[in-house]
């Protein structure tokens, strides 16, 4: 009797898990038939390929897009001069960018190289990619810099036309906080103004979307450019995906954690709302497996070369 009782069990644990795994199955494909114009699955490379190249670097887009990524992520800030520039932090980092002479930046000086205190003529002559970046010893080590967002894309639309390669999706991050505004860049209202003049940005259609932590740039978009699909990144573990959709005030396109924040239950809740999930920055093939396997839509790595042997 126990025996027959236990099998019961077991077969109704099996039935529910089946049903759920159905259930979250049927909720993805819903949302992959709402966003049906974008990859059936994101192959995002980090900051181009930052496992393999010097992060932010046109260069490091075309490993990436070399590599297997149909999607390259990259960093925004704007300039003294109002331009826009491709990098990651709001002043140089010295652990990967070297003095124009190639001397180190020292670390307590690294206020005096803000960007938005910067004109880009002197941004640019700084170098990118010759410092032992031993974080990622895989790196290729070459010189390189800094570039405009508008000389990046159309350096990427070049290289996938004369190589034959599929046009690949731009993910950009806006990088910006309340705390910051008027000392590493402007307020969102002026910051999406200068940024979406960029030129370049208008033919990429669909294939631009843009993510951020800071809600504000988003809110804006999303009044400005309705048809830009925008994306919310988040680390936080003490708010709830409701809380953050509440707080934006409008349902995002893409709903982008922390690999540590994924589970088959957010997972659905994203899709249930036909909200896109790719989450940051996994970088072995076990992990990008497992996290593949609960049904996420796209993965943000430094290594797409992994993705592309994780997804083999």
């Amino acid at each position: 009797m126990k025996k027959q009782m236990n099998l019961r069990l077991m077969a109704c644990a099996m039935a529910a898990a089946a049903t759920a795994f159905t259930a979250c199955k049927t909720s993805r494909s819903a949302t992959v038939a709402q966003h049906k114009d974008l990859p059936a699955f994101f192959k995002v490379g980090h900051r181009g390929t930052r496992g393999l190249m010097p992060e932010n670097t046109i260069p490091a887009m075309y490993k990436g897009i070399e590599t297997g990524a149909n999607t390259i992520e990259f960093d925004v800030h704007i300039t003294k001069d109002g331009q826009v520039v491709v990098y990651h932090d709001a002043s140089f980092t010295p652990s990967y960018t070297t003095m124009p002479d190639g001397k180190d930046i020292p670390s307590a000086e690294r206020n005096k190289y803000i960007f938005y205190h910067m004109n880009y003529a002197d941004i640019r002559r700084f170098i990118i990619g010759e410092k032992a970046y031993p974080e990622f010893p895989e790196q290729t080590r070459l010189r390189s810099y800094a570039p405009l967002l508008g000389e990046m894309i159309d350096s990427v639309e070049h290289y996938t036309k004369t190589h034959n390669l599929p046009p690949v999706y731009y993910l950009l991050e806006v990088k910006s906080s309340e705390k910051t505004d008027g000392t590493e860049q402007p307020a969102p209202e002026e910051y999406m103004k200068i940024m979406m003049a960029v030129k370049q940005l208008k033919p990429l259609g669909n294939r631009l979307l843009i993510q951020s932590f800071d809600m504000r740039p988003l809110q804006v978009l999303h009044k400005t450019h309705p048809k830009i699909r925008l994306g919310f990144l988040t680390g936080d573990k003490n708010v709830s995906f409701e809380k953050h959709i509440e707080q934006l005030g409008f349902t995002p396109a893409f709903y982008n954690p922390h690999l540590s924040l994924v589970t088959p239950e957010l997972v659905k809740k994203c899709h249930d709302k036909n909200v896109l999930i790719v989450p940051w920055t996994i970088q072995d093939v076990e992990s990008m497996k497992r996290i593949k396997a609960m049904g996420v839509d796209g993965i943000i790595t430094d290594y797409p070369n992994r993705l592309e042997e994780a997804i083999k």
